[in-house]
């Protein structure tokens, strides 16, 4: 897999791919991103960047969770 985030000068654009990927189908896309977006795409630096960027979702929790084998093989 190839991903580069670039930013365009010209029209045209020449992609390098790796030596494996030469005589196979590949597919490109090319789309326009938000300078917010690509905030994203970047690894976070600290668990705090972390513990920020995941909060916004809603905490579920397992802790009562049993598995039934019996009740995942019953088929009829």
């Amino acid at each position: 897999m190839v991903r580069e985030i670039v930013k365009s000068a010209k029209q045209t654009y020449t992609l390098n791919i790796p030596d494996d990927m030469i005589g196979k189908t590949v597919e490109v896309i090319a789309f326009e991103i938000n300078s917010d977006e690509s905030v994203l795409t970047q690894p976070a630096n600290s668990s705090q960047e972390i513990l920020n960027r995941y909060s916004q979702y809603p905490a579920v929790s397992h802790k009562n969770y049993r598995f039934d084998r019996s009740e995942a093989n019953d088929y009829e």
